[in-house]
């Protein structure tokens, strides 16, 4: 076990029919981080992972392969095979909660009604471990929510996802690096002024 090894699971659902859904901006923060390294994810159990060393500190990527209401599978696995302290845990995923592109980094908390990481904490049997949360705005009507976080973003909205998976890439490193308090002010003050 190390202290400069973080295990960074982006939450989603696997499949092109997903790709580009709101419940998939976890994912597509992590693919942003792969192709801003010149790297690929390899397929492992229960997801894709993918190693990234960073001045003497290893982040391993995960996409669960679980699909997002069975994520704490792999997450579970993963920190057992790697060793990996809780302390060292964050989980990218969608809130409906937040306005779109408002990002908000916590350093343990509720599921807040989000199935994957109800999965993880039921799983890991714990809520201490740092989350990001990528607003994907509520524009649904009553019992809308399903087609809501599986609909695709809006074209303006895409346009903006590569700023937003940019900001949530510094915030994990500023995390990493200078641990969660900084890099909560950071990350959440930043998403204020955006």
């Amino acid at each position: 076990m190390s202290e400069k090894e973080f295990l960074v699971v982006g939450l989603g659902n696997i499949g092109p029919e997903y790709a580009q859904t709101r419940h998939n901006v976890g994912f597509m923060v992590l693919d942003a981080w792969a192709q801003a390294s010149n790297a690929l994810f390899c397929t492992g159990r229960y997801g894709d992972l993918l190693d990234i060393s960073i001045k003497g500190r290893t982040f391993h990527l995960l996409k669960p392969s679980t699909y997002m209401n069975l994520s704490g599978n792999a997450v579970r696995y993963w920190m057992n095979k790697l060793e990996i302290p809780l302390e060292n845990l964050v989980v990218i995923c969608d809130d409906l909660n937040l306005p779109f592109g408002t990002v908000r980094m916590r350093a343990k908390g509720s599921d807040g009604g989000h199935n994957g990481l109800k999965n993880i904490n039921e799983l890991m049997e714990t809520q201490e471990y740092a989350r990001i949360r990528i607003g994907v705005g509520h524009e649904f009507s009553q019992g809308g929510q399903v087609d809501f976080v599986l609909g695709n973003f809006s074209e303006e909205q895409k346009s903006e996802l590569e700023t937003i998976c940019k900001k949530c890439i510094s915030g994990i490193r500023d995390w990493a690096f200078m641990g969660i308090g900084r890099a909560m002010t950071a990350l959440n003050s930043k998403a204020q002024s955006a």
